[in-house]
């Protein structure tokens, strides 16, 4: 395997940035009584001020990014497809390296979401509620593409960044593999498909990630699209992760999610072979910031402070992830024969 974390030569296609840029400008509805309202907003920043995570995220993480769940409860009909995972390991997930992902928060497709039939044509690549899937975080979240990471402290926000990296491989190399599935996996070179904020008690970094498909190889990057300061200019920016965050959702999600159903809809009703089996899945490199995998295994750790990556045991890698060392090839577990 390659490495991954950073930035492709040719960045995203051209239909992507104009995406995220769209998103960015696009008018939101804020929250009228927050603690981010103007006759709070200071003193807001000055009570997280170089305190801890817990605190962050307590006063102000659902100011930088919406809880998708909350805006559905609040009249957002459209967003009750989607559900929230908050501090929760993402054990359903084929694992790339050990920890599991556990982003402080992370949106993706409800169970509900999708059609009985849908889930028939699913059901040999998700498994049962303990089986591991290219297509689930958590045991009842399908085809995550959002996750947000807080952190407080020195680096902070690089920690976060690799985080949120390996979270969102994870979730865009699962649409990669959906779409291999019917040969179809071309449509989604350089295209985003996922989403990362992270944020400390000032600052707030976005992320699209996006894969470069060359043949069976797949090389999954990020690109910056917004950095700054919320508490600048007398709190100028102090909604902008917030805005872009309920666009992803409003916007660019629906797009997205009738995208998976096409091609959900599109697969085989009564699979029983092992499929997208000659996928090479490799990780761009980026200095500091990558980490070395190979065959689903990390061939180099470095530790993230508090949350240390270190490499994958052969007997910690799960039955039903079919790995071919020699050629570094990545499968899909075995679906059961009918």
């Amino acid at each position: 395997m390659g490495k991954y974390v950073g930035r492709s030569e040719e960045g995203p296609t051209t239909t992507s940035k104009k995406e995220y840029k769209s998103l960015l400008e696009a008018e939101q509805v804020v929250p009228e009584h927050s603690l981010f309202q103007d006759d709070f907003f200071e003193d807001t920043c000055e009570i997280v001020q170089n305190r801890n995570e817990a605190k962050v995220i307590q006063d102000i993480a659902r100011l930088i990014v919406p809880s998708a769940q909350s805006l559905a409860v609040q009249g957002a009909k459209h967003l009750r497809c989607l559900i929230e995972s908050v501090n929760e390991g993402w054990n359903n997930s084929i694992p790339v390296a050990k920890p599991r992902p556990q982003p402080d928060y992370s949106v993706g497709f409800k169970r509900s979401a999708f059609t009985e039939d849908q889930l028939q044509r699913l059901q040999p690549f998700v498994g049962d509620l303990f089986d591991n899937s290219f297509f689930m975080g958590t045991w009842y979240m399908y085809f995550p593409f959002f996750s947000s990471e807080v952190k407080c402290g020195a680096a902070a926000l690089d920690v976060a960044d690799r985080q949120n990296a390996h979270s969102m491989t994870l979730a865009v190399r699962g649409v990669v593999e959906l779409f291999r599935l019917v040969k179809r996996e071309k449509e989604l070179h350089r295209e985003i498909l996922a989403f990362s904020v992270s944020h400390d008690h000032r600052s707030v970094r976005i992320y699209g990630h996006y894969p470069v498909i060359e043949g069976k190889r797949t090389t999954f990057y990020r690109h910056p699209i917004r950095e700054f300061s919320f508490t600048e200019l007398d709190g100028k920016e102090k909604w902008t992760a917030y805005k872009f965050t309920e666009s992803v959702y409003d916007l660019w999600m629906p797009a997205h999610f009738k995208r998976l159903c096409s091609v959900i809809d599109a697969m085989p009703p009564d699979i029983h072979f092992e499929l997208s089996e000659e996928s090479e899945l490799q990780f761009a490199s980026s200095s500091g910031l990558s980490q070395g995998l190979e065959s689903h295994h990390l061939s180099e750790s470095v530790a993230t402070d508090d949350d240390e990556l270190r490499p994958l045991e052969p007997q910690e890698v799960t039955p039903d992830t079919s790995v071919t060392q020699a050629s570094e090839q990545a499968k899909f577990k075995k679906p059961k024969k009918r």
